[in-house]
């Protein structure tokens, strides 16, 4: 008998972005990483918002620095709503909520679980 182990996503912590590069770095030489998702914004058409272009620079120089893991984007439209709404439902006071390191930290948490839901990620014990 099989059973299913799904993967579960949790963060790691905040990272000022002109230091994000080589925490990647640091964290990649100390834990096994076999990908990279990265948050990809798009606009309600479907279209690539204004933040793109940043996004598109930081995985050139991402994938220059650290090139033997992939990246991959995947869609990041309403994740700040379901972070908020993670927090209200979990109690958080208002104070706590306005933290943007807490929000993006919990929408990072919000893309890579659904990424990894949408790749079936499941394991055979």
């Amino acid at each position: 008998m099989t059973d299913s182990l799904q993967m579960i996503a949790n963060g790691l912590t905040t990272v000022p972005s002109g230091e994000l590069v080589k925490f990647l770095q640091d964290y990649t030489a100390k834990e096994a990483v076999e990908l990279i998702v990265v948050g990809q914004p798009k606009q309600m058409n479907n279209e690539p918002s204004e933040n793109m272009r940043y996004v598109q620079a930081f995985v050139t120089h991402l994938q220059r620095t650290i090139p033997h893991i992939p990246v991959v984007y995947y869609d990041e439209r309403f994740t700040s709503v379901m972070a908020h709404q993670a927090m209200l439902e979990g109690g958080l006071r208002k104070k706590k909520r306005q933290e943007k390191g807490l929000v993006d930290e919990i929408s990072a948490v919000i893309i890579l679980q659904a990424y990894l839901e949408s790749k079936k990620y499941r394991f055979n014990l």
